[in-house]
């Protein structure tokens, strides 16, 4: 695999203001080259209380950055949350067996998804959540996908910093 050009990430990271919008764009960008992607979120996890908030989204039209909502003990849980590994399905089928929102999902033109955990100290904080048409997932972009944990971890803790200093 080909190292991948994270310089604008970082540039973006840097960057004062806007933040982490700016950081979440500059990381669909870095997906989009590293793996492709049609439909991009980014999600929280709280493995904990299981909750998970959608902080990042390239359809925000159909997939809205939304409050948190609880998730169900499914395949995907078991193996991006509890396992800690890549979730693949590169059919719509068997993204429908772990997914009530299939159907919207095939309207979007996308029958295949990864969902990439962030891990922090031990602990899922997140996934990228990265959907395209049937079959696109192949092994080898799914092992590519491993170099966009560091970014995803950026954004999650840059999400985290965000929501301690609107507690403030």
């Amino acid at each position: 695999m080909e190292m991948p050009d994270y310089n604008a990430f970082v540039e973006a990271v840097a960057a004062a203001g806007g933040q982490p919008d700016r950081a979440y764009a500059a990381l669909e960008k870095l997906v989009k080259d590293v793996v492709g992607v049609k439909l991009f979120t980014i999600m929280t996890s709280d493995t904990t209380d299981k909750l998970s908030e959608r902080i990042y989204s390239n359809m925000a039209d159909v997939y809205p950055v939304s409050g948190t909502k609880p998730y169900n003990e499914t395949e995907w849980s078991e193996i991006a949350l509890n396992r800690q590994e890549t979730f693949v399905a590169n059919t719509i089928e068997d993204i429908a067996k772990v997914f009530d929102d299939h159907e919207l999902i095939l309207s979007l033109g996308c029958e295949s998804v990864i969902n990439v955990p962030i891990i922090v100290d031990g602990e899922v904080i997140g996934t990228l959540n990265c959907l395209h048409e049937r079959d696109y997932y192949t092994e080898e972009r799914v092992r590519a996908a491993d170099a966009l944990k560091l970014p995803g971890a950026v954004c999650m803790l840059l999400h985290a910093q965000q929501k301690r200093e609107e507690n403030r």
